[in-house]
This record gives structure tokens, C-alpha cells and sequence, in this order.
């Protein structure tokens, strides 16, 4: 079959690191509840927010980095090296899984408050340790805010066959992917968790934006450079994303809400994020478009020394996003139990993106040591 994918050019694109690196450190800031600072990110000024462009930017850099590898070295080398990444993934998954449970059944006690247990659902775990580890060996069991990296793994390890099929049929490919996520909407498909509900990410719609990111990886954003840089998407989508930072802050502020009808009102909050409504997923994709327009790969600026933490941060997205949900319950916990005040709001936030940063840094240094001197 022929081949009809347009592969990006050789070598790192920085672009895909600075803003990996800025989802994970937002993402951090968003799971730290009455946390002023979380002001900064993109969830508070429209439909998305950074896990659109977590999963978005896993899907690009998955295609990026496999599909050249799959066209040169054959199916099996680059499925299996799909399938490594994903094993990796999953190992990281569980190991913070143990130490995320330890951690809030620590804090839990140090301050005697046992709805910590609740709060972050894992109180299942301490009623049945066996049954709760066996649902998170099989991604059923999530604690909050631990959803996102077994929807990558299932993503990974189902990616392989479609990738196959997205480098010789790309459009049809994505045609596919679009189908499945308005039947999984139109009938309510999902997975089931434990212990009770569903994936809080339906991976049967979010499957669409990893799919997304990988067409625009393989030739998709060449193809839709006429519209990209169009006049007429410059006007339609400015307009949108200001209806959408209106409408996301009636949610925010009752005075805004007030101004706004309520069948408008209702149609947009609460927004639909596990199954990836799509208002959501329109935003999302406007704003790939504008950065596609306005952030060119050879962009001078991702040298400057201001963008090196998160350039690094993305390039060790893994570790950092991990560190990141493992930090997110610490600082939290600090603002219940020790204080609120926005001092310390802005403490366990630059404290939390420190280290972070700090881990990132290390596993880059690591990763050199660890590779042979000539």
C-alpha cells in the first residue's frame, strides 16, 4: 500500500517540549484545589486545558518518533518499541500508584484526618488491599487525579496497528477515529472503574485528540496550512475563543452568569470533560491551529534561557508528570492543614514546579552518565 504520510523533518522539535513541559507543570498547579496560582493556566480562560494538551502532544510525539522508526525498520521493530514505551508507562504507573497510596495513608494519620482517604479515593484499598491492587494492575482501580496515565497506556498499546494504517491512509484514518468518538458519545461507551462509575478520561473519546495529534504529526498540519493561515479561521476562531473565556468565567464568577441566558449558561457548564464534549475539543483544536500559525519550529526564542526549565520538563515528561500528582497531595494537604494563606500558596506551588524541575534536570544529567564514553 502506498505510503501517504508526510514525515517531519529530523531532529528534536522544541516546540513539543516547551509545551509538554508547560501541561505538566499546570497540570500540578490544577490539582492543588483553593490554589490562587492555578490562575495561570489555560483552564481558567476556555473550554480546554492542559490534559487536551497532554494527550494531544503524547499522540504527535508518538507518531514523530515511531513512524519513521516502523517505515525503516518494519512493522514488528516499531510496534514493539511502541510497546516498550507503553510497558514503561505502565511500570511508572504502578510504582506511583504504591507510593501515592503510602503517601495519603501517612498524611491521613499525621494529621488524624481520615477523609483524606475518601477525598482521594483510596479508602477502597484500605478495606480490601488484594481486590484494590489487582483493579490497579488491570487500570480499573484510579485515585484522583491518577487518570491520565492509564488512558496513555491503553492509547500506547493500542497504537501500533493504527499507526500502520495512519501512514498509508492517513485522512481515512482520522475519519475512523472521529466515528468512534461520536458513537461513544451518542451511546454512552466507556470502561467501567472500581469501585464503582467509569474512566474519568473515556478513552473511547479521548482516543480522537491522541489520534488528532498524530495526523497533524504525519502530514495533517501541511494539509490544513490553507486554513491555518487563513483570514477567515484568524476571525471565526478569535471569536470563539472569546465566547469561550466569557462563558468559562460565568462559571467562575455568578456576576458573569447572571449576564448570560440560562439554556446558553446550561449548555456549557458544567463542562464536559470525560467524554470530551464537543465545544471542548473545537478549543482545543483552534488553538493547535493558531500555535501551528504563530510558534514556527526554528523560533528563536525556545534558546532563551527563560524556556530552559520547560523545555527540560518536557523532554522528562514522565518522571516530572509523576513527581508532579505525587507533589500535587503534599501541597495540598499543607494548605488544609497548616495554612491557606496566599503566601503559602505561592510557596507550595514554586516549591512543587522546583522540584519538578529539579527532577528533570537529574534524569537528563542521568541519562548522559548512564550512555558510554567513547
Amino acid at each position: 500500500m502506498t505510503i501517504r504520510t508526510i514525515l517531519p523533518p529530523r531532529g528534536r522539535d522544541y516546540r513539543l517540549d516547551l509545551l509538554r513541559g508547560f501541561a505538566n507543570w499546570a497540570i500540578y498547579l490544577d490539582h492543588i484545589p483553593n490554589n490562587a496560582v492555578n490562575w495561570l493556566t489555560q483552564r481558567n480562560y476556555g473550554f480546554s486545558d492542559a490534559a487536551d494538551l497532554f494527550v494531544f502532544i503524547s499522540g504527535y510525539t508518538a507518531s514523530f518518533v515511531y513512524a519513521r522508526m516502523m517505515l525503516e525498520r518494519g512493522f514488528v521493530i516499531g510496534a514493539t518499541r511502541l510497546l516498550k514505551r507503553a510497558w514503561q508507562i505502565y511500570v511508572a504507573h504502578l510504582v506511583l500508584l504504591v507510593m501515592y497510596i503510602a503517601e495519603i495513608g501517612y498524611l491521613a494519620r499525621r494529621y488524624s484526618n481520615p477523609n483524606l482517604q475518601n477525598e482521594f479515593n483510596v479508602a477502597g484499598f484500605m478495606a480490601d488491599p488484594a481486590e484494590t491492587l489487582y483493579q490497579g494492575l488491570v487500570l480499573a482501580f484510579k485515585p484522583v487525579n491518577m487518570d491520565v496515565l492509564p488512558l496513555y497506556i491503553l492509547l500506547m498499546a493500542a497504537f501500533p496497528p493504527i499507526l500502520w494504517t495512519m501512514v498509508r491512509l492517513p485522512n481515512l484514518t482520522l475519519a475512523v477515529s472521529f466515528l468512534l468518538y461520536l458513537a461513544a458519545r451518542h451511546f454512552d461507551w466507556n470502561l467501567a472503574a472500581f469501585p464503582t462509575g467509569y474512566w474519568y478520561f473515556n478513552p473511547f473519546c479521548w482516543q480522537f485528540l491522541f489520534i488528532f495529534g498524530g495526523w497533524f504529526a504525519l502530514g495533517g498540519s501541511v494539509e490544513a496550512r490553507p486554513f491555518i493561515r487563513s483570514r477567515a479561521l484568524l476571525w471565526l476562531g478569535s471569536a470563539y475563543l472569546l465566547f469561550s473565556l466569557i462563558i468559562t468565567m460565568a462559571g467562575r464568577f455568578p456576576e458573569i452568569a447572571g449576564l448570560i441566558p440560562t439554556q446558553l449558561y446550561d449548555a456549557f457548564n458544567p463542562n464536559d470533560k470525560t467524554n470530551l464534549a464537543p465545544y471542548r475539543l473545537i478549543h482545543f483544536v483552534v488553538l493547535a491551529f493558531f500555535i501551528n500559525r504563530w510558534l514556527a519550529r526554528d523560533w528563536e526564542g525556545l534558546e532563551w534561557p527563560l524556556f530552559r526549565p520547560l523545555i527540560k520538563c518536557g523532554q522528562q515528561s514522565l518522571e516530572v508528570f509523576c513527581t508532579g500528582v505525587f507533589l500535587a497531595v503534599g501541597a495540598h494537604v499543607v494548605l488544609v492543614e497548616v495554612s491557606d494563606a496566599i503566601g503559602m500558596q505561592i510557596a507550595v506551588s514554586f516549591v512543587g514546579i522546583t522540584l519538578m524541575t529539579a527532577v528533570a534536570y537529574y534524569r537528563s544529567w542521568s541519562k548522559k552518565a548512564d550512555k558510554p564514553k567513547p
